[in-house]
């Protein structure tokens, strides 16, 4: 069992300022406690963030190229330990280990060094006329993650800001938080200036006391529309700025010439991806209603593929839920859109037969007609259930695709790629993936209406943590 007594504030290993039990952290295989963490306290963020302060005015100052090699040397440290990170992970989110190797582990390492040889590029000053346009950082970042991509999450945030000059607080999930430990001991590892880099973990009162905090400068979160709108309130009382990177309920709009077979198959997997535990997944797949029952059949087959079982078996595709409260939460939705009409074609509400007793396992579900008028068809679930919606025509399809609060991400597929893009340019989303387009580490991520605000990844990251000023001469 990994065992974390301490915060890490202003570049040390420290107690919580207030003696706590720990907190347990729970293997999602099988429910046993693998790991605790330190329960910090609003004390221990005030410190955290006094130590920021502290340390933003040298690190501020320092040069891209100082700012690329730190980062490079904290993701050298962290690909030493990738087979290590991607087993934690596999037990405390659920993902199956080959899997978390390649997404929750190199895809963040991925986007560290996109940074670094970002600010070998970019523009941080301008000439416009007679005015000097200069970029200059934010100042300190109170940044709070969730659990079901922990490193991913953290390095979205605190990789674009250590690389614009800010100082950072980080106060993770206590779901899934030895990731994130391991990311500040390789802070520590790569020689990371004392302050630049602080973590707090703890409950509710730790996240509430980072947003609302008076000397934060920018509160970067991400995790449910409730909470997002909670702690944009929080930080309004001190016109801190915001990014919220929320909910989503995405759309995978099948057009009638598409190629049947390859997007619902791709469509299924999408939707799966960590047990559905991703804001992104595109969890209603919009079909021509001529070829609804076609597309079922493929999506039954597709899914069958997916071996649910224990996420360090190698045979295993398909793993448990997070938590027995997300476990509760997405059967639950299952029953309701029992309860709603929508036809079941594929997995339940029951707990799976043939799974590790104790883990927090959830039979990956198929509904098919499902309305738009739907709960399930509406409001994020957060696990592995996809809503199959006939539609009309293309007109149709798109109306249904918009009509959600969220705006996340979406697909389009089209035997004629023009038509695809033409249909993805009136989604009111954030990203959207044309006939199964790669993703794309520099490309923005983040979305319309009650997904969020701002962006992720890339330049536009980037600019989340900076300020702007204009210098006449």
């Amino acid at each position: 069992m990994r065992t974390y007594e301490n915060l890490y504030l202003d570049g040390a290993w420290v107690a919580p300022t207030v003696a706590a039990p720990p907190t347990p952290v729970h293997s999602a295989a099988d429910g046993s406690v693998v790991a605790t963490v330190p329960a910090g306290s609003p004390a221990d963020i005030d410190a955290a963030v006094s130590a920021a302060r502290r340390a933003f005015e040298s690190w501020s100052q320092t040069t891209p190229a100082e700012r690329a090699a730190l980062l490079t040397a904290i993701a050298d440290a962290l690909e030493a330990r990738a087979d290590e990170l991607a087993e934690i992970t596999a037990v405390e989110v659920g993902m199956p280990r080959k899997l978390a190797r390649r997404v929750q582990i190199g895809g963040p390492l991925t986007v560290l060094r996109s940074y670094a040889d970002l600010l070998g590029t970019y523009e941080f000053t301008k000439e416009v006329n007679n005015s000097l346009v200069v970029k200059e950082p934010a100042g300190v970042v109170g940044a709070i993650t969730p659990w079901n991509y922990p490193l991913n999450q953290v390095i979205a945030k605190v990789g674009p800001a250590l690389a614009a000059g800010c100082t950072i607080v980080l106060k993770p999930s206590d779901e899934a938080p030895s990731p994130v430990f391991a990311f500040a001991e390789a802070c520590q590892t790569a020689g990371l200036p004392a302050g630049v880099f602080n973590l707090v973990s703890g409950g509710d009162e730790v996240g509430k006391a980072l947003a609302s905090h008076a000397d934060v400068d920018v509160v970067s979160f991400t995790g449910s529309t409730a909470a997002g709108s909670s702690v944009a309130q929080a930080a309004g009382r001190h016109i801190n700025r915001v990014a919220l990177e929320l909910g989503g309920k995405s759309a995978n709009v099948i057009l009638d010439d598409a190629d049947l077979e390859k997007a619902v198959t791709a469509g299924v997997n999408n939707a799966m991806l960590n047990s559905g535990q991703t804001c992104a997944a595109w969890t209603r797949m919009l079909v021509p209603a001529s070829r609804h029952d076609e597309a079922v059949e493929i999506a039954q087959r597709a899914l069958a593929k997916l071996t649910l079982g224990h996420p360090l078996e190698e045979t295993t595709r398909l793993g448990p839920l997070a938590s027995a409260e997300q476990q509760t939460r997405v059967r639950s939705y299952i029953e309701v859109g029992v309860a709603e009409g929508a036809r079941l074609v594929a997995g339940g509400p029951e707990v799976p037969a043939d799974v590790p007793e104790g883990g927090y396992y959830v039979q990956p579900t198929i509904f098919a007609d499902v309305k738009p008028s739907m709960r399930i068809a509406r409001e994020e679930i957060f696990g592995p259930v996809l809503s199959i919606m006939p539609y009309s025509d293309e007109e149709e399809a798109v109306a249904i695709a918009n009509d959600t609060d969220y705006g996340l991400h979406g697909a389009v597929w089209s035997a004629d790629s023009e038509r695809a893009l033409r249909v993805a340019r009136r989604l009111r989303t954030g990203q959207v993936d044309v006939n199964g387009g790669a993703w794309n580490p520099l490309a923005p991520f983040g979305g319309y209406k009650k997904s969020g605000l701002g962006r992720e990844y890339g330049e536009a990251g980037l600019d989340e943590y900076l300020e702007i000023k204009s210098i006449q001469r």
